[in-house]
């Protein structure tokens, strides 16, 4: 089956071209749900290059709505988008139309997983996010910031620092010094993207294409219930009960708390928490790709 498609694609170039590369998107048509179906399966029983590329650039701009979901990070949104290109594409090739979803609820996990992997990438390069923990404050600063301390600018106050690093579990000097990495100049939404006179606020409002994303967003926070639900049986209850309280509350417990309530060590309780967290999330992956929900490139 030919899978240089991608070589027909529009091409997003790095030296100012966005304006120009959304313009150009902008022109493909939405797909209905009955002729995504036909150039899908054709593609998958043809290998009909025409049929994939179809289904690619309809979904194009679905891929430029994701990557400024992450625009906060710091990094160029043409090379975001660029990656969620790529993921758009594995999942054009390994999408199967007769487990009755649209394919942007499946393309959704492939486009997200690029562009949160070439993040990761590119922040370890200055040693971010190379643990667990740091990883979970990389992309939980942001919400946490806008629930204790909303529309602050620049260092966050003490009693903040303390509040986050206590919530997810890592020290003070991470917190500040994450912060102060991520607190850049965000990108506007009023700022102009052509000489027409659109806003990218304009251009990002599509009611098709948010019916489609909520969707997706749907599916997908059920399909990871499920998969907890179902996964959360290997555990033990005692690692059942810290996973909960250490990754799956809404206000976690601390080290410190847990350890007095099971009589064992800080150590003891992390050491638990992440045995359980890595038992469940190979079991999940293991059962997300028995399900066909994740396929291994």
């Amino acid at each position: 089956m030919n899978t240089t498609f991608n070589n027909n694609l529009p091409i997003l170039s790095n030296e100012g071209g966005l304006s120009a590369y959304l313009d150009q998107i902008k022109k493909f048509p939405m797909l209905d749900a009955e002729e995504e179906y036909m150039l899908a399966k054709n593609w998958k029983t043809t290998g009909n290059i025409k049929s994939a590329e179809k289904l690619v650039t309809s979904h194009l701009r679905l891929v430029a709505k994701i990557a400024m979901g992450y625009k906060g990070y710091g990094l160029p949104v043409n090379e975001m988008i660029s990656e969620g290109n790529v993921g758009l594409m594995q999942a054009v090739k390994k999408f199967e139309p007769e487990k009755g979803f649209r394919l942007a609820t499946y393309a959704m996990w492939w486009i997200k997983a690029s562009i949160q992997e070439y993040i990761l990438r590119s922040w370890s390069l200055v040693k971010i996010g190379t643990t667990t923990a740091q990883k979970k404050l990389f992309f939980n600063l942001k919400k946490l910031k806008n629930q204790i301390a909303p529309q602050s600018e620049g260092d966050l106050r003490k009693e903040q620092v303390e509040q986050i690093a206590n919530k997810l579990d890592v020290s003070e000097d991470e917190v500040i010094s994450m912060n102060r990495r991520l607190s850049g100049k965000e990108f506007s939404l009023n700022a102009p993207i052509g000489e027409d006179g659109d806003e990218w606020q304009d251009w990002l409002v599509d009611k098709e294409l948010d019916h489609d994303l909520k969707f997706a967003h749907h599916e997908e926070m059920r399909q990871r219930k499920d998969l907890l639900k179902d996964s959360i049986k290997v555990l033990s209850d005692r690692e059942k009960e810290i996973l909960y309280s250490r990754r799956l509350n809404d206000n976690p417990s601390t080290l410190e708390e847990l350890s007095k309530k099971y009589s064992i060590s800080r150590e003891r309780v992390r050491q638990i928490e992440n045995k359980a967290f890595e038992k469940l999330q190979k079991h999940m992956l293991l059962l997300a790709k028995s399900k066909n929900l994740l396929t291994a490139n």
